[in-house]
C-alpha cells in the first residue's frame, strides 16, 4: 500500500481555549493536487500553520512520508523540504529579489543555489529582470511570484502552490472554490474546524450544496 506524502490524522489544535481544529483527517498522495476549501474562519490557515508546528497539534498525528512530524520544530519541518507559499505575498520588502531568493535557499544550505536560481527564473522570467529590485517595489502579481519562487528555492517535495505540472505535489488552500476544485484531483471542505465533505474536485464542483455555498455569485 502506498504511503501518502502528507497524512493528517484526527488532528485537533487550539488558540488558547478556542478549539480551531476538531479531529481533522486528510491525506495528500505524491503527485496529486489536493485542495481544501472553506469560508473565512473555517480553520484552513490554522491547519496549514499546524502542519508547520505553530500552533502545535494538541491531539492526533501529522506524518510526512510516513514519519511523524507533529513534535518537530518549524525549522526541522522546513528541512524536510515542505514549502509553504502563503497568501498575502509575505516577502522581505526591503530586500532585493535576489536576496529574497537567497533566504529561501538557506534551508538547503545554498548548495544548489545557481541551479535553483536558473530554474525559478525560468518559471518566472519577470523575476530575472528584477533581481536587483527591492521586493516591496514589485507589483502585487510579481510579489506573489517571488513568494512562490522563494519557497521553491528550498527544493521542496511538498509545495503549497500551483506548480503540479512541474512534477510537484500540491496541497492548495484557496478561497476561489471554482478554480481550486477545477484544478484538484481530490478536495476537502472545511466548516468550523471540521472536514465535512471530500471527493474528487469534479464531484464536489457538481454538488448543489457546494455551488450554493461557495460559487453563488461567482463563476459557474
Amino acid at each position: 500500500m502506498t504511503v501518502p506524502l502528507l497524512e493528517i490524522q484526527d488532528v485537533s489544535a487550539f488558540y488558547g481555549n478556542i478549539q480551531a481544529l476538531k479531529g481533522v483527517s486528510l491525506d495528500v498522495n505524491r503527485g496529486e493536487i489536493v485542495t481544501l476549501i472553506g469560508a473565512n474562519g473555517a480553520g484552513k490557515s490554522t491547519l496549514m500553520m499546524t502542519v508547520f508546528g505553530s500552533p502545535r497539534a494538541r491531539d492526533g498525528e501529522i506524518l510526512f512520508e510516513g514519519k511523524p512530524i507533529t513534535q518537530l520544530s518549524t525549522h526541522a519541518i522546513a528541512r524536510l523540504r515542505i514549502a509553504q507559499s502563503p497568501e498575502g505575498r509575505r516577502i522581505f520588502q526591503r530586500m532585493t529579489v535576489l536576496e529574497n531568493l537567497q533566504m529561501g535557499a538557506s534551508v538547503d544550505g545554498s548548495a544548489h543555489f545557481e541551479e535553483d536560481l536558473a530554474r525559478v527564473t525560468q518559471l518566472f522570467p519577470r523575476l530575472r529582470e528584477r533581481l536587483t529590485q527591492r521586493g516591496g517595489t514589485l507589483s502585487g502579481g510579481e510579489q506573489q511570484m517571488l513568494a512562490i519562487a522563494r519557497a521553491l528555492m528550498s527544493r521542496p517535495k511538498l509545495t503549497l502552490g500551483e506548480l503540479n505540472r512541474q512534477g510537484m505535489t500540491i496541497f492548495l488552500v484557496e478561497q476561489n472554490a471554482f478554480h481550486a476544485l477545477k484544478l484538484a484531483h481530490r478536495a476537502y471542505v472545511m466548516v468550523n474546524g471540521v472536514i465535512t465533505m471530500s471527493g474528487s474536485g469534479r464531484e464536489l464542483l457538481a454538488r448543489p450544496e457546494i455551488r450554493q455555498a461557495y460559487l453563488e455569485g461567482g463563476r459557474h
